[in-house]
């Protein structure tokens, strides 16, 4: 410990703690001395690295009882799913069911469709006249959710994808998402309802998502 240091007003010291990667706040700064172990493991200190980092808002002060497990949440918020537009053709994807003419990849928009919302979005998946599948499954431990963390705080996962149809045909487009233990049994299972889209519609993207 750094002379004068423990001499520091406790918002001065918050302050230089949150100059420092979570990580070694953790791992490193909470071994040096019991003032540091119950700021590390305060609220004050968190609060302060997810202000300066734009992890506040709304959702911030309604969901995190534990501001430390909501800021490495929030470092962790993004999509989990391996090439999610057809980037790289069907890698990634297994169980690939192709009724048909099976799946393809094309370019936004496509010979009858529109652009989609995300001008990030350039490609996307395309099904045939009959049933086409596909899944992937995604290991939250490889991930770096810890065992502790999916048990205890449980954090909300949530599942979305955008479907379309053609101008020129009709098509059902389905919807399912499981919940798999380490053991993969099923724990939490959701199946959307086949959704109708009529020949005559204006190949407009609609998302849907379950949380």
């Amino acid at each position: 410990l750094s002379p004068g240091m423990e001499s520091l007003p406790e918002a001065v010291l918050i302050r230089i703690l949150a100059s420092i990667p979570a990580v070694e706040l953790v791992l490193v700064c909470r071994l040096v001395c019991c003032q540091w172990k119950n700021l590390v493991d305060g609220a004050a200190l968190w609060i302060l690295k997810c202000q300066q980092e734009g992890f506040t808002g709304a959702e911030s002060e309604e969901d995190a009882e534990n501001w430390q497990n909501f800021y490495f949440l929030s470092k962790k918020r993004k999509n989990l799913i391996k090439n999610p537009c057809g980037e790289e053709d069907l890698e990634h994807w297994g169980e690939v069911e192709n009724g048909g003419d099976g799946w393809k990849i094309e370019e936004l928009p496509g010979d009858f469709g529109k652009e989609f919302p995300s001008e990030e979005v350039h490609k996307y998946f395309v099904t045939s006249y009959e049933w086409c599948r596909k899944a992937q499954v995604i290991d939250l431990r490889v991930e770096g959710y810890w065992e502790e963390l999916m048990d205890t705080t449980q954090p909300k996962i949530v599942v979305r994808d955008w479907y379309a149809g053609r101008r020129d045909a009709g098509c059902l487009y389905e919807f399912g998402v499981k919940l798999l233990s380490e053991n993969e049994d099923v724990l939490a299972e959701y199946k959307s309802e086949t959704i109708t889209i009529p020949e005559d519609n204006d190949g407009s993207w609609t998302e849907v998502s379950y949380s």
